[in-house]
């Protein structure tokens, strides 16, 4: 994880979760990240392929220049980077997987801004893990954020980090999007090279 404020909301669903794959709801106390929260955002699993905004920070809505609140966060993909990030959230709301985005977003105007975007689940009781915690940071603060718009985006990075902390690295190759392989994320834990969509899932080593 690059940016600090990643690493310290990873930090801090690792200390309320303890030995469990993921903590509750109740458990997250706004005012423990109240210097994230600009950057952080809870997703809603409403099917698995419909994860809805339920909160999203001021810099996050000042980057897509609007109300991020009952947005669909797949619906800011295209088609197959919404695959790979569909399976990807599959993995986490189905095996309390976590996973962390590199991603470039790109506004109508020809800006580009790198983001580094970090997926975590959240349990309520009788429900699963229905929730998502998350953050997106930019890698700089360019002068035409709140003024051109994020409007489409795309992957250059994923890791998949299962919960006995079995990271998975994801990279993108050319060779890899020349195809179009069946997504899904079965499997994964037992491979050491298994497609995700268009995108390739290394074994890595313990973080």
């Amino acid at each position: 994880m690059k940016n600090r404020t990643t690493r310290e909301l990873y930090d801090y669903w690792q200390r309320i979760r303890g030995d469990r794959p993921a903590p509750e709801r109740s458990e997250i106390e706004p005012a423990d990240i109240r210097t994230l929260l600009a950057d952080t955002f809870i997703l809603e699993v409403v099917s698995r392929t419909d994860y809805r905004f339920r909160l999203a920070g001021t810099r996050i809505c000042a980057a897509y220049g609007r109300e991020m609140k009952g947005k669909e966060f797949l619906s800011f993909w295209q088609g197959k980077d919404r695959e790979a990030v569909a399976s990807l959230l599959a993995a986490i709301h189905e095996d309390a997987a976590a996973a962390v985005l590199g991603m470039v977003g790109r506004s109508d105007h020809g800006r580009e801004l790198a983001f580094e975007c970090l997926l975590l689940p959240i349990s309520q009781p009788g429900q699963g893990y229905c929730r998502v915690l998350g953050c997106l940071v930019p890698a700089d603060d360019p002068y035409w954020i709140g003024i051109h718009p994020i409007m489409t985006q795309t992957i250059s990075s994923l890791r998949l980090i299962w919960p006995d902390e079995r990271p998975f690295r994801i990279g993108l190759s050319e060779d890899e999007k020349a195809q179009t392989p069946r997504p899904g994320n079965a499997g994964l834990v037992h491979s050491m090279r298994r497609r995700v969509a268009h995108l390739v899932v290394y074994d890595g080593g313990k973080s």
